[in-house]
């Protein structure tokens, strides 16, 4: 890989461990469902008038739109709205490897080898060791809810191996008009139209960058440049760098968040990223079809994105989801946990 690619590929993941924090901040000025309305409604127009028509059938689009951008986000930003950290949440998201592989053998019929089961085992550890911190010293419901995020993201991962989408942008542009109107309705039915009227009323410069940083940077930057490298360059170069997504998450939001990253946090975090490299870098057995690690899978989140796969050069074993995503601006006196937000 040639040091400009290099070079891209850790600026995609390092935006894609900042957008947790720019979530985070995000969150300060919106309720965590419209927020994730808006982040899609402003990362798919006006992109959508200029990538092309859809290149997949709507099934997947639809598909992965509800998997990922209503269920996957939404589970995210309603748990780090209830206090989930932004840094631990970039971590916990990579777990989205191990649930891809296990819904991958139950409706794919994709055996893992012993080298991924065991990969598997150690990310589990790893969330453990995870739950364990955090319980110490925030609420487990909201962790609870980023982990079924993630979930959510390794349905989506699936989907969209089967979909196979050849260009990376256009799938994410096209996915990201799905979860709009879906999000704005859960929002005011859950969250109230007051209390969003009152965020749009409020609404100021940092509002406004959040929106644009997980819609434009995280999410249409991202996916498009992570999909550029995976046309260049086999998944399994690529797919390796998407494990400093969470190095990037966590650092970030202890320099401009003030989140402490305790000694049982460093532990859960080399388990986990461990147990996902083991999961999902190593070779499927021989005559299984693989793909390649897509930016959706990967962060993103993306994000992306992964915030938390779009367009694998090769075949390859799904993500570790970008976003995308699955996004957020800075606070160094913000709370060690954060509280509920009213």
């Amino acid at each position: 890989m040639r040091p400009a690619h290099l070079a891209l590929a850790v600026l995609v993941t390092a935006i894609w461990g900042v957008n947790f924090t720019v979530i985070e901040i995000g969150l300060d000025h919106f309720p965590p469902l419209l927020f994730s309305a808006l982040r899609f409604l402003v990362a798919a127009l006006p992109a959508v008038f200029f990538v092309g028509r859809p290149k997949v059938a709507w099934k997947w689009i639809v598909g992965v739109g509800l998997s990922l951008g209503v269920a996957k986000f939404g589970f995210v930003f309603v748990g780090m709205d209830a206090g989930m950290p932004a840094g631990l949440s970039s971590l916990v998201l990579q777990i989205q490897a191990v649930f891809t592989a296990l819904i991958a053998f139950a409706v794919l019929g994709e055996r893992p080898t012993r080298v991924r089961v065991l990969g598997m085992a150690v990310a589990f550890s790893g969330i453990g060791v995870a739950a364990v911190d955090e319980g110490t010293s925030g609420p487990l419901g909201a962790f609870a809810l980023v982990i079924a995020g993630a979930a959510c993201w390794g349905v989506s991962n699936v989907l969209t191996r089967k979909a196979a989408p050849p260009d990376a942008l256009n799938f994410m542009v096209w996915v990201s008009t799905v979860p709009v109107l879906p999000l704005l309705a859960l929002s005011l039915l859950t969250e109230g139209p007051r209390r969003d009227l009152d965020a749009l009323r409020s609404l100021d410069l940092a509002g406004v960058g959040t929106v644009l940083f997980v819609a434009w940077i995280s999410t249409v930057l991202g996916f498009g440049a992570w999909g550029w490298l995976l046309r260049r360059h086999p998944a399994s170069t690529v797919a390796p760098f998407s494990l400093l997504v969470p190095v990037f998450g966590m650092s970030s939001a202890a320099l401009f968040l003030g989140e402490p990253v305790s000694p049982l946090r460093w532990c859960a975090a080399a388990l986990l990223v461990g147990g996902v490299a083991l999961t999902s870098l190593t070779p499927g057995r021989k005559g299984a079809e693989t793909t390649a690690q897509t930016p959706g899978a990967s962060v993103a989140e993306a994000v992306i994105p992964s915030r938390s796969g779009m367009t694998p050069s090769e075949p390859a074993p799904a993500p570790t989801d970008l976003t995308n995503p699955p996004f957020h601006p800075l606070d160094a006196s913000a709370p060690t946990t954060p509280a509920a937000r009213s």
